[in-house]
């Protein structure tokens, strides 16, 4: 851990050169920030766009001289290179001039309240460019601090409530040395990524969980995802998404029969009838659940087929691309994973809110599937396939830090390991 110090008379006293070049790149970032800023309010528009509720009214817009990452910036483009060398850059002089300070944990962090916490918030937050340099310092609980913690968990994927609960107070102690390390990183894999040209495509970026379907450079729609667990990880890949398939059987992966299913019918032998899955034989003839043996491995020589309906865990909509790892995105019953922060609980395969959203656009270049010939054969319950004509280039990255082209710096955790930073000792401040 680093021995920061109290950083609050670590600032004061380096009053000189690399304060001032600190805080003065801050505040211009903040101008150059209002100055690209939409007439919308782009926080709200974040907020709705993840389906995360409504602010209310008593949002104090004095607090919005820093603005929100804006919705319609994909987290790759080319745009985003210089904007990421540029944190680079800013990072390295926050890094140079000491970092930020951790940021204890306290109770009662809510408007109003007065808590000797709140100083070291006030400076790391300005320090990140979340918080107005000009803000007053003091120990109060105000709404500038409460937008500023906003934008900060906005950048950061976690809920926009204002509050730093747990993950909010991990991301906020993360340091400065860390950052400028994913920073450094991830722009090596921006450079790398290369679209040919193709003026529609998707997205999916891993650790951010979260898909993005991308037309002339805009996002058209971004929709939350959930990807897979760490020891079932999802994969980067390049392809090209070929077929809808609505109302869908699901075929259990046989991994999924040995990890999952078969300690599940040990546990709850009504399972598989309860979720209308069907076992088959090499000669597809339908077994019962009661003619296998489910505390041996005998489960793994069969077929599982669930049919589909309410309960498939498919859902209605199965999206298919050619990978050599056997995985697609599809719809979900399970609509709860998508209200968590945390949305690594898959098998590989990624889950996508609001899917049908993103095979209307997926389609909507091939004849014959309007938005309400698709809203009717889900309607139906009949299986039925779409193949896109022209097929949509499809990615599966991983990106941890970026910069928009508005200039706003993002993180995502590195839920994978694969920066290579969580093992590696940080730097000390000397």
């Amino acid at each position: 851990m680093l021995n920061r110090g109290p950083m609050r008379s670590k600032i004061r006293n380096a009053s000189g050169a690399s304060r001032r070049s600190v805080l003065s790149g801050l505040a211009a970032s903040a101008v150059a920030t209002r100055a690209l800023a939409q007439s919308e309010d782009p926080l709200q528009q974040l907020i709705e766009q993840n389906q995360r509720g409504d602010l209310g009214q008593g949002f104090d817009s004095a607090s919005r001289t820093i603005h929100m990452p804006k919705a319609s910036l994909p987290t790759l483009s080319p745009a985003n290179i210089p904007t990421t060398e540029a944190a680079i850059a800013r990072y390295e002089q926050i890094v140079a001039a000491g970092g930020w300070p951790q940021v204890p944990q306290a109770e009662r962090m809510r408007t109003g309240a007065r808590n000797p916490a709140v100083i070291a918030l006030r400076q790391r937050l300005t320090l990140s460019g979340d918080l107005d340099p000009s803000a007053v310092e003091n120990d109060i609980y105000d709404s500038y601090v409460e937008a500023a913690v906003k934008r900060f968990q906005a950048r950061h994927g976690i809920s926009a409530d204002g509050r730093p609960g747990a993950l909010t107070l991990k991301a906020l102690n993360v340091p400065a040395e860390q950052r400028l390390s994913q920073l450094r990183v991830n722009l090596t894999r921006l450079r790398s990524f290369n679209t040919k040209g193709a003026p529609r495509f998707v997205v999916c970026n891993i650790p951010a969980a979260q898909l993005e379907a991308i037309e002339n450079g805009t996002v058209m729609s971004r929709h939350i995802a959930v990807a897979g667990k760490p020891d079932r990880p999802s994969p980067e890949l390049n392809s090209n998404i070929v077929e809808i398939n609505f109302n869908p059987y699901w075929t259990v992966p046989v991994s999924i029969v040995r990890k999952d299913l078969i300690p599940k019918m040990q546990a709850e032998p009504d399972y598989l009838t309860r979720y209308g899955i069907r076992i088959l034989d090499q000669k597809n003839n339908e077994l019962t659940p009661a003619q296998v043996n489910w505390f041996s491995d005998e489960a793994v020589n069969y077929k599982f087929k669930q049919d589909p309906g309410d309960k498939n865990s498919l859902g209605t909509i199965r999206i298919n691309f050619p990978s050599a790892h056997g995985v697609y995105m599809h719809d979900t019953p399970y609509k709860n994973l998508f209200g968590d922060d945390v949305r690594f609980d898959s098998s590989g395969c990624m889950r996508i809110q609001n899917v049908r959203d993103l095979v209307v656009w997926l389609l909507s270049e091939t004849s014959g599937w309007s938005r309400i010939e698709i809203d009717d054969v889900i309607k139906s319950g009949e299986r039925k396939d779409a193949k896109l004509k022209p097929q949509v280039p499809l990615h599966w990255v991983y990106i941890t830090g970026w910069a928009t082209a508005d200039g706003v710096v993002q993180f995502r955790e590195d839920i994978y390991n694969k920066d290579g930073l969580h093992s590696a000792p940080a730097a000390s401040r000397g």
